[in-house]
């Protein structure tokens, strides 16, 4: 890592749950997740390794995902998750537009 961090290499390869914990990546201009992670701030949290204090360069964020695969739908379950969170951090109610057997499926998935 110290030598990514010194520029000394252009690629930078680790797993999600490694990622995500006590690293400052300020060197890396791309984040590329080839695989989706079922609750959406351990991507988060990994793609802010790079944007760090130290920073110097725009961060690109890429999520890989294939079609008509489970990927999909946990990116559909990422937006839910992330609407949910929104709402009760602003107070709203989002309960009122899923019904109870989508609010039951959220919950059973993570």
């Amino acid at each position: 890592m110290e030598a990514f961090q010194a520029g000394q290499g252009s690629l930078f390869l680790i797993s999600l749950r490694a990622g995500g914990v006590g690293l400052n990546l300020t060197a890396a201009d791309y984040v590329i997740h080839m695989d989706p992670w079922w609750n959406p701030a351990v991507e988060d949290q990994a793609s802010d390794r790079a944007h760090r204090i130290g920073q110097r360069r725009p961060v690109t964020v890429y999520r890989l995902v294939t079609k008509n695969t489970i990927e999909e739908k946990i990116l559909r379950l990422h937006a839910t998750k992330r609407d949910l969170a929104n709402s009760l951090l602003d107070g709203s109610d989002i309960s009122g537009r899923m019904s109870a057997d989508e609010l039951l499926q959220l919950i059973r998935e993570g």
